[in-house]
């Protein structure tokens, strides 16, 4: 039951690391755009910036790995539970069916 609650909460986490990704990808491409210029100053702050997005991406890196092992978690504690309770599992599942189909029946 756990797992159905959490779903959406698992989408926007996926959402946020996705976009975090993108933006990282982007500033880098930007940042090797602008390094062509040669200017000094600009070299400090570039190294800087670099060195903030490789510990940003470890930082997301570790998210995701968070995320895989909560998932793993929940994974085994759903297998578990449907091994204790097996018929309540089928009556969980067979209304969730029956809810689904009534709702698809509707459309």
């Amino acid at each position: 039951m756990e797992a159905i609650s959490s779903a959406p909460l698992s989408d926007a986490r996926q959402s946020l690391a996705d976009n975090l990704r993108r933006m990282i990808d982007e500033a880098d491409r930007l940042l090797k755009s602008v390094a062509a210029s040669g200017d000094q100053k600009f070299q400090v702050v570039r190294e800087k910036v670099v060195e903030q997005m490789q510990e940003m991406r470890g930082q997301l890196a570790e998210l995701e790995e968070a995320g895989l092992q909560k998932a793993r978690e929940m994974a085994r504690t759903t297998d578990e539970t449907v091994h204790a309770h097996p018929y309540g599992a089928m009556a969980v599942a067979a209304a969730a069916g029956v809810l689904i189909g009534f709702l698809a029946a509707r459309r």
